[in-house]
């Protein structure tokens, strides 16, 4: 009897645990090898080798290849050109007129949060660089937005960035004895960018994070979600702010993640982005351990995906959260192995990396690539 339980028990683990490690393992080399062979088949201009095309067909941009890793842009989810030469700027110069000016003349809701998420996430990334090399004489610290504040502390924008610099910076290492210190200067800063910007939900959106770090109660986070759909109900970036909370891994269930994104999908106007909410539910919920292959190609992920798709190619031209929306795309097609349909969603955002799921690994820009690679060779 104990020698077939040992046998049951050594058959359980075997399936459970190393046969998805395992083939996690296999899924990471073909991503590697097949990573390689792509980016083989790129190269400066001049070559004789016909570089990999990545333009559509008609095109007159074709042939123009893939970004080499090392340029892949981790601080942007998509293009934005302004926010790039003034973000350059800014840190050549450590002075924050650039993008204050900036962030002045953005009137959209969805491009200045994203636009506030990455000068925050820019400067979080600097000051980590500056203090991994040793802290050298001369380097780049986002002194930039600290003089921003200083010089100009009734100024809405700088407030906004430099609360979202806080969460960043919490966020980075929740184990910090200070974490709870730097959310609580984060959501006071949150209140001061409010006062400073009544109708802006920039601030809000902010205190989402927050909410997170710091449990609030239900009520409480129903309060501050009251205060953003006040303000603009069909916000993209809010939702996804929002949805994390709801989840298991937080202060909810799937069950409540899945009807805040549900709801919302069903409601969303013409030309939003929120169809595509339920795929980000999806991810938030994905098993750590995967016990059947053909989960992706399933129906629950295969309805969200079709959903998804829907909303990218319905949204309005240029909307600054679209790019989220297809990288999160890209890794649920290449992991249902709809090759075809995730190149196309490499045509549409290869160059930035600064989106889920990659952020949530310690390298954006290789798991980017890999996942790229893999669409563009087996497409």
């Amino acid at each position: 009897m104990e020698a077939l339980l040992l046998l049951i028990v050594l058959v359980t683990v075997f399936g459970v645990v190393i046969m998805p490690m395992l083939r996690r393992r296999r899924e990471r080399q073909e991503f590697e090898r097949t990573a390689a062979a792509a980016e083989a088949q790129t190269g400066p201009p001049g070559r004789t080798r016909d570089p990999l095309s990545l333009a559509k067909d008609g095109d007159p941009a074709a042939a123009t290849g893939l970004v080499p890793v090392e340029q892949l842009d981790v601080r942007l989810p998509g293009p934005d050109e302004e926010l790039v030469t003034a973000l350059d700027e800014a840190q050549r110069t450590q002075g924050w007129r650039p993008v204050g000016q900036l962030l002045a003349l953005t009137d959209d809701s969805e491009q200045r949060w994203q636009r506030v998420q990455s000068l925050a996430g820019a400067a979080a990334m600097e000051l980590a660089t500056w203090r991994s090399a040793g802290e050298p004489p001369g380097g780049k610290d986002a002194g930039w937005l600290r003089t921003w504040r200083a010089e100009e502390p009734n100024d809405a924008g700088g407030a906004q960035v430099y609360a979202q610099f806080l969460v960043w910076q919490a966020m980075a290492d929740p184990g910090a004895a200070e974490h709870r210190i730097i959310l609580e200067e984060a959501r006071t800063v949150c209140a001061e960018a409010a006062r400073l910007a009544p109708d802006d939900p920039a601030p809000y959106i902010t205190e989402l994070f927050i909410a997170r770090g710091l449990s609030y109660r239900k009520p409480d986070f129903e309060a501050l979600w009251g205060n953003i759909t006040q303000r603009d109900p069909a916000h993209m970036g809010a939702h996804l702010a929002a949805l994390p909370y709801l989840s298991e891994k937080w202060h909810g269930s799937r069950a409540q993640a899945d009807a805040f994104a549900t709801s919302a999908a069903a409601g969303a106007p013409k030309g939003s982005l929120l169809a595509a909410l339920p795929l980000f539910a999806v991810y938030d919920h994905l098993p750590d351990v995967q016990l059947s292959q053909g989960m992706y190609q399933g129906a629950v992920v295969s309805d969200a995906i079709e959903a998804a798709q829907f909303a990218v190619n319905s949204v309005r031209a240029g909307h600054p959260v679209e790019p989220h929306v297809r990288h999160l795309l890209l890794c649920f097609l290449v992991r249902a192995e709809r090759y075809p349909e995730a190149a196309e969603q490499v045509r549409a955002i290869d160059g930035y990396v600064g989106a889920i799921p990659w952020v949530d690994g310690e390298n954006p820009a290789g798991q980017y690539a890999a996942y790229r690679a893999m669409a563009i060779a087996r497409q």
